[in-house]
């Protein structure tokens, strides 16, 4: 329930991405700093109202390489999602179950059916239909595509970072905590050079628009799938996740009028079908 919490949460927050028109980055790096403020003022009223003791050093080594990438993901995600459709965006991201099956064998021992690892070229059919039928719009472009390629690259390194420090026990205030503000140093180089200096938020609406995130996606989404990776296998949460670009999909279609081509919908069902299989099979095993 927790994954399925979060994966509702993300897949609207790329239609809120897209509402203000500026700068993902600029949105990512002051969503990371407004989540902040927010965890850190939970932390310290526990720290007051229970005792419980801040981060030490040990905590923040183990949640620092998970931290690195979230802020490389979210920024060029953000930018990415300006740049392109919100279907090619999930879509692509929709890869990262695929890519995690080897991951979760070489570093945390899983023993997934390689057999049933022949579905994912369902899902690599299905998403060339995706970006071939798109919406002649100019909603999509190329360098946006390979900007979100760049971002799920991050994503996984924030799913294998997450899962080691949670493993080491590290509680979810905890890692959200460190989260949000070691981000920022590799958020702020993008959201610079993207916004050309110039990262003040200059409408009201792009103001709302990072403060919905910040606690949707900030405070909601990454909580709830922080304390699923502790008890969930990284297969469930691949599985669940799935379902995401469908609800994007449709959230854009009805939040912010963005077209779906017809021609994309049986390759929508291919990339979401060939990923189910691939991690049913694997979870049969």
């Amino acid at each position: 329930m927790a994954v399925l919490g979060a994966v509702t949460c993300f897949a609207i927050s790329y239609s809120v991405i897209k509402w203000p028109g500026t700068s993902g980055a600029v949105i990512a790096w002051w969503r990371l700093v407004v989540s902040t403020v927010i965890w850190w003022a939970l932390l310290w009223c526990r720290r007051r109202w229970r005792g419980t003791p801040l981060p030490d050093r040990r905590t923040w080594a183990l949640v620092t390489p998970a931290a690195l990438s979230f802020g490389i993901n979210i920024s060029v995600l953000f930018t990415a999602v300006t740049r392109t459709s919100v279907a090619h965006s999930e879509f692509i991201m929709a890869l990262s179950p695929v890519l995690l099956a080897p991951l979760g064998v070489v570093l945390f021992g899983e023993r997934p059916n390689w057999r049933s690892l022949r579905w994912a070229a369902l899902s690599f059919i299905g998403l060339v239909i995706v970006l071939a039928a798109g919406p002649s719009n100019g909603d999509a472009s190329l360098s946006g595509d390979l900007l979100v390629v760049v971002a799920l690259v991050a994503f996984l390194g924030y799913l294998v970072g997450t899962k080691r420090a949670r493993f080491a026990g590290v509680g979810v205030a905890d890692f959200m905590s460190i989260l949000m503000p070691v981000a920022v140093i590799t958020a702020t180089p993008v959201a610079l050079i993207t916004a050309r200096g110039d990262i003040w938020p200059d409408t009201g609406t792009t103001w709302a628009s990072i403060g919905i995130l910040a606690v949707l996606t900030g405070m909601a989404a990454h909580g709830l799938l922080v304390f699923a990776q502790r008890s969930v296998p990284i297969a469930t949460i691949g599985l669940v996740q799935t379902s995401q670009p469908a609800f994007s999909t449709f959230w854009a279609w009805l939040l912010i009028d963005e077209a779906v081509a017809i021609g994309q919908i049986p390759g929508m069902a291919l990339v979401i079908g060939g990923l189910g299989l691939v991690l049913w099979t694997s979870r049969t095993r």
